[in-house]
């Protein structure tokens, strides 16, 4: 068995395996439906390029790659950019809804008939130090 034949072995086991890592975190409702056909589409494309390598070659050309694991790492540094452009506008818009719900509950807090009992509409004072004797 060649170099090449175990690599080709590995990665395609490797895609499985996060194929079925995928559909058993969806199945427990660890992972939300909307991030999962992401992950199978790339774990689908991970088993395509794994098990056909005429196309990562040809994908390798194309792109002007050294060798087909160069194309597979660029892919994934790619798959990888996206992910973390993808995941930080989606904390920049649960930050501005959190600091409007945040504005939204003083706002009400304050325009309660008890608003006194609850929160102190001016700054708390910091607590100045007892004097000595």
């Amino acid at each position: 068995m060649s170099a090449a034949t175990k690599t080709q072995i590995i990665a395609v086991l490797g895609s499985l395996v996060l194929l079925l890592l995928v559909i058993d975190l969806v199945r427990r409702r660890r992972l939300k439906e909307e991030y999962s056909v992401l992950w199978v589409i790339t774990a689908v494309a991970l088993l395509v390029l794994a098990a056909w390598l005429d196309l990562l070659r040809w994908l390798t050309e194309a792109i002007g790659g050294v060798a087909p694991s160069s194309t597979i790492f660029f892919f994934a540094l790619l798959f990888v950019f996206c992910m973390l452009l993808h995941f930080s506008v989606r904390v920049s818009a649960l930050e501005r809804r959190l600091t409007a719900l945040v504005q939204e509950i003083g706002i009400m807090a304050v325009r309660s008939p008890d608003a006194d009992a609850k929160v102190p509409v001016e700054p708390a004072k910091a607590e100045e130090p007892a004097e000595q004797p």
